[in-house]
Order: C-alpha cells, then sequence, then structure tokens
C-alpha cells in the first residue's frame, strides 16, 4: 500500500533524503528507526503529500503523491512531528473539526469522535483549550485526529513523543489493534517502540536507507547476531559513518 522507488529530496544543496526505495504492505506494521535528523520526518511528508520529491517516486495504494495528492490524502492518517491543533480550539470541536473535514458528517461524525475520545481516553480534556493540554493529552488528540475517518494507511511521525510508560505500552496494544487491513508506518528514534510491535524495521541516517527487515535479517547484516536491535541499529549508523567520511 506504501511504495517508494528511489525517493530523493533536497533542499538546496543538501540532499535530506538519498534515494531511498521501500514498500509497507497491508497487514504490516514498519517501524521507520534513524537518529534525529537523518531524514525519516521528511519522507513521512512526502508520503503525506506535504513536500514533492525532487526525484524518484511514491504511491499510496497505488496513487502517485504528486499527481494524485488530494486522493492520496483521503487514505491517509498522519500524524507530525510537531503535534497538529490550532491553540485556541478546544479538543471536541477540534476534533469534530477534523472529522467534517475528512468528510464526515451528521451521526457518523459524531459516532467516530466518540469512538476517538474512547480510544484514547480523551474525556478529561475535552472541554480544554489545546492550548491548555499537556504533551501527552496534545499527541493523543493528534493520534485521534489522524484516525477520525478510518484511514487504510497511517503514517506516525514520532507518534510515543511525551507519553508516560503507561502510554507508550497503550500505543503499542493500539498498533496491533489496527494492524488489520492496514498499513502503518510509524518513525521514531526511541529503539524500544521498534522493537516491540514492528514486523519489519527500515533504518536510516544521514538520507541514505542502511537496512530494510526484521530484527533477525538486519542482525545478520551488522554481524550482530543474538544481540538486541538497539546493539544493530547502533552498528548500522557506525559503518555507515565509517563507509561515508573515510
Amino acid at each position: 500500500m506504501i511504495k517508494v522507488d528511489a525517493l530523493t529530496r533536497r533542499y538546496g544543496r543538501l540532499t535530506a533524503v538519498d534515494g531511498v526505495s521501500f514498500a509497507v504492505g497491508r497487514g504490516e506494521i514498519v517501524g521507520f528507526l534513524g537518529p534525529n535528523g537523518a531524514g525519516k520526518s521528511t519522507v513521512l511528508r512526502v508520503l503525506a503529500t506535504f513536500l514533492a520529491p525532487s526525484a524518484g517516486h511514491a504511491r499510496i495504494d497505488n496513487l502517485d503523491v504528486e499527481t494524485d495528492s488530494l486522493a492520496v490524502r483521503r487514505r491517509i492518517g498522519y500524524l507530525p512531528g510537531d503535534t497538529p491543533g490550532y491553540p485556541a480550539m478546544r479538543v471536541a470541536d477540534f476534533l469534530r473539526f477534523v472529522a467534517a473535514a475528512r468528510g464526515l458528517e451528521g451521526p457518523a461524525l459524531s459516532a467516530s469522535v466518540d469512538r476517538m475520545v474512547e480510544r484514547f481516553g480523551l474525556s478529561p480534556a475535552l472541554h480544554q483549550r489545546l492550548v491548555e493540554c499537556s504533551t501527552g493529552y496534545r499527541q493523543r488528540v493528534g493520534l485521534a485526529a489522524a484516525l477520525v475517518h478510518d484511514p487504510p494507511v497511517l503514517l506516525l511521525d514520532e507518534p510515543t513523543h511525551g507519553f508516560d510508560p503507561l502510554q507508550v505500552l497503550a500505543f503499542r496494544q493500539l498498533l496491533r489493534d489496527l494492524r488489520g487491513d492496514r498499513a502503518i508506518l510509524f518513525s521514531t528514534h526511541i529503539v524500544a517502540d521498534v522493537e516491540a510491535v514492528s514486523d519489519r524495521v527500515l533504518v536510516i541516517h544521514r538520507g541514505r536507507l542502511l537496512g530494510d527487515g526484521t530484527p533477525a535479517e538486519l542482525a545478520r547484516q551488522a554481524g550482530t547476531d543474538g544481540r538486541s536491535l538497539e546493539v544493530t541499529f547502533a552498528e548500522l549508523v557506525r559503518a555507515s559513518t565509517r563507509s561515508r567520511d573515510g
């Protein structure tokens, strides 16, 4: 459902993403792992149609992110790294606004918002303005907004930012519950989140994809068999740095 082919994105002379290719199929949870500034958010912004590729192609549900951008947006739920929202809006109003913008109306809109409120435990914050909510609550509101229209593809950028340990565990279970017939790609620099729920792992550093596979496959590639994903990730990044810095 997600297909990326030789994707490159430049900002002037800076190449933020350099020839990245991968795919995420229906029913898969794929963790996108990399240090801060590795290019994860840029890839997700291209997939979400916020940025155009400088080269290469990206498709969602067989739709090109450039030429079919409106159709792509209907099929994705996107949580950016900077949690979205209008600070002066109350949580309930914001969720209803997003649901309406996604084409829901009447009883269907109310039912969907109610499901999100229950799923993310938002009742205590419903009448608070977004600016008054804690980081964790704002993140939960962002996740609810990404899911309110029940999209087949989820793109989540640092989704556990601001979560306490119990909320992290609940988020991991949420991804497992949502897997079904969805394609889920979530980026993070927290190895434990990826290790806990991912079917496959993408490792990116300095804009280049270093690995794509299960933790065991990546460990064989890095020569870290029998060790943790954290050790494997560190070795892949170190090896890439040694190779590029000479």
